[in-house]
């Protein structure tokens, strides 16, 4: 069992969320977020000043899936959470962690049958 931690665009949620449905991966939590990487916030103009933002919103996404969904899932998201064909800075990370358990709480099941197929 894998956890998959995905940090992408906000505008990319729908985008993503086809791609993995596409490879039978339904399950995630979304969680609204704000982060810096090598974008390095961007200045607008509020009210007459300039500010920088150095903070910038994204999405994380959390799924829990079976090693044999791993790969599919981890690249349904590179492709869909990508800008254009060839990516641009602020696009988001990928982690994958292992899990070392997983129950679900309507059936007390465990381990990967926890998660489903």
């Amino acid at each position: 069992m894998k956890l998959i931690v995905a940090i992408i665009r906000p505008e990319k949620l729908e985008d993503v969320q086809r791609a993995l449905a596409e490879r039978d991966v339904y399950l995630m939590t979304v969680t609204d977020v704000r982060g810096c990487g090598r974008q390095r916030g961007y200045t607008e103009v509020y009210r007459g000043s300039e500010m920088t933002i150095r903070l910038i919103p994204k999405l994380k996404l959390e799924i829990a899936v079976n090693e044999a969904f791993v790969e599919a899932a981890v690249e349904a998201i590179v492709h869909a959470a990508r800008t254009a064909d060839t990516g641009a800075v602020g696009d988001g990370k990928i982690f994958v962690l292992s899990l070392e358990d997983c129950v679900r709480i309507r059936t007390g099941e465990r381990g990967p049958e926890a998660i489903g197929p």
